[in-house]
């Protein structure tokens, strides 16, 4: 590092040690660092200290600083060991294109160096029917809560059946002949919600509903607050439109609503009531001693973000961090619901319905005009959103050996730019990852690996299990022709999907949908060593039964090799309504497949994944 002096280690080359199980003693050093200054951290630190073993900083935001003010050169790779120990976020950590090429690691071996994005409630009295309650003065409100390491439920009707399961509901029922297309007037049956409940409409902290709009589409989950109700023409008003309206000729739309004391009656649900400052929680124990209860205070933890396409943050990385406990929204909704919606032109104005609103594009980690970077032995766990997002322009983004476990929507979110203006996201790695227990609070659309107008990714030695929705997802629009759509050329090897399409239909664990949208078809993509079980919708869901593999409109352009499909509601395999525009060699669903040419030793993650599979 040129002209950084003061204090720090230079020159310090750390011993190489084998992991195991997700311990180690101390973390290997990255190659090259022996030219660098090595930097230390820890939660017992001091910013005013060194910031070497013995006297370390105590923040990441400080080494980042004092990195930033000696000018760091490219020739030198700056190491920040992080100390083992519970760093509090209280503001997103953020990282620009001055701080390229630091590797921020945690030193007392993956997982140790927890950046923890919950603060604890305190305070707990009786209230009454074994539910407790605890101030809580904070200056913004909160949109879930954690609980003995777990997601507490927002108090609903009707409630949960179980911790896995989104179901049961209600329907929705057209209140008026007139009001089939309407996306903000949801009709209820008479009974369905109960004019005793406190919902606070008209109010700055209304009750809301959970819906899958559309009737009996099941695609997309909408939470959104209520405005009124009208007891006499069964009918509530939402304060914003959903994604579709909540009728079609299939039937209404299965919703539940949430977010009031009233409806706080099962143990492991709670409610805030901000205004009041108080937040309730019924324990399953029927007492609060022991319980240990954390309010999210952040959305985002770390954000990369270059000032531009030209101006990117390169070769950053992040290894070994456990990062938990983030926050939702007060309300969601995916995409704008028309095209150009967005009010900015573009070539392709459609795709303005297929992604998120901007409000929604961040996760845990969130990446935005960078190159090279590496998170690598990772631990994400209970996410309010998404645990990683790639947002527009990044390239051969490296996500590896990492656990990401009970997140609120996806996994890993791929977004490129809007097609036609640019392939700019391509090129990123994903392997030996373990994604689980995704779209806890978005249920609809929800995916461990979601891939959007963006090509020349690899999927790879990943297991991705439990979900409402998709496993895998590679989406662009059907509309797009093949020159302008930057979607092709994703290669998926060694993958296991599991337990998913759980809650939703016209959909399967493997999923793709406007990738190639003309012909010629001749494959770009690959997908092989795939596995899919068990893809059985919940009985309530009224849309077409999931497949295993659903290759929907554009889903073409695909060779598939040595796939294996078991336990589908429907058949193994969906092909797109173009017709034969893939292509298949030993796949299940066909005769003759051959079970031996399965490498079921490399599908999944490999023996050197750093924490204890779930």
């Amino acid at each position: 590092m040129r002209g950084f002096v003061g204090g720090v280690l230079t020159g310090l080359a750390l011993p190489a040690l084998v992991f195991g199980g997700g311990v180690a003693a101390r973390a290997a050093a990255p190659a090259g660092a022996d030219k660098c200054a090595a930097l230390w951290v820890s939660p017992s630190g001091n910013d005013a200290a060194a910031g070497t073993e013995r006297k370390p900083w105590k923040t990441v935001e400080h080494a980042r600083d004092s990195l930033r003010s000696q000018q760091v050169g490219r020739d030198c790779q700056p190491v920040v060991n992080l100390k083992a120990g519970t760093y509090q976020v209280d503001k997103t950590i953020t990282f620009d294109d001055r701080d390229s090429g630091v590797v921020y690691r945690s030193v007392d071996g993956p997982g140790k160096a927890v950046f923890e994005a919950g603060r604890e409630v305190t305070g707990w009295t009786p209230y009454k029917d074994g539910i407790f309650k605890a101030p809580v003065d904070v200056s913004q409100p909160f949109y879930s809560l954690y609980v003995d390491g777990k997601r507490a439920t927002t108090a609903r009707y009707p409630n949960r059946q179980s911790d896995d399961a989104w179901a049961p509901y209600l329907r929705s029922t057209l209140f008026d002949p007139t009001k089939e297309a309407v996306h903000d007037q949801l009709g209820f049956n008479a009974g369905d919600i109960d004019p005793s409940w406190d919902l606070r409409l008209g109010t700055s902290w209304p009750a809301q509903v959970t819906v899958w709009s559309g009737g009996s589409w099941s695609w997309f989950t909408d939470t959104i607050p209520m405005l009124d109700i009208n007891f006499t023409k069964k009918r509530t008003t939402l304060v914003y439109p959903a994604r579709y309206g909540f009728i079609n000729s299939g039937g209404g739309s299965r919703y539940f609503v949430q977010n009031s004391l009233s409806l706080l009656d099962q143990a492991g649900e709670y409610y805030l009531d901000y205004p009041a400052k108080t937040l309730y929680y019924k324990p399953a124990g029927g007492t609060m001693d022991g319980v240990h209860v954390l309010r999210p205070t952040q959305t985002q933890v770390f954000s990369l973000a270059g000032a531009s396409p030209n101006r990117r943050v390169e070769d950053l990385t992040l290894d070994g961090l456990t990062i938990q406990d983030t926050d939702f929204m007060d309300w969601y909704r995916y995409g704008w619901n028309g095209t150009g919606d967005s009010g900015i032109k573009h070539k392709y104005p459609k795709y303005d319905t297929q992604i998120e609103l901007p409000r929604n594009r961040w996760g845990a980690i969130t990446l935005t005009n960078t190159r090279g970077v590496k998170l690598t032995r990772l631990h994400i766990r209970q996410t309010g959103f998404t645990a990683i997002e790639l947002l527009f322009a990044n390239e051969r983004t490296t996500v590896s050996d990492s656990l990401l476990e009970h997140l609120g929507n996806d996994g890993i979110k791929v977004e490129g730019g809007w097609p036609g203006e640019g392939d700019v996201a391509h090129s990123n790695t994903f392997t030996n990852n373990y994604i689980h227990h995704i779209g806890e609070l978005v249920a609809g659309d929800s995916a461990g690996v979601e891939i959007m107008n963006s090509g020349r990714n690899e999927i790879s030695h990943t297991v991705v299990e439990h979900g409402a929705r998709y496993g895998i997802s590679i989406e662009s629009r059907p509309e797009i022709p093949n020159a302008d759509n930057y979607t092709g050329g994703n290669t998926v090897e060694f993958v296991r999907l599991s337990h998913l399409a759980q809650d939703s239909g016209d959909t399967g664990p493997f999923y793709a949908y406007g990738v190639r949208n003309e012909p010629p078809y001749t494959p770009d993509a690959a997908v092989s060593q795939l596995i899919v079980d068990d893809a059985n919708a919940d009985p309530s869901m009224p849309d077409a039964k999931p497949y295993g593999v659903h290759m929907d409109f554009g889903g073409c352009g695909f060779a598939f090799s040595d796939i294996k499909v078991t336990n589908t509601e429907s058949d193994p395999y969906h092909g797109p309504s173009a017709g034969p525009c893939d292509t298949f060699a030993n796949v299940s669903w066909e005769a003759g497949f051959d079970d031996s040419r399965m490498q079921y030793d490399q599908i999944g993650v490999l023996p050197s994944f750093p924490y204890e599979k779930p």
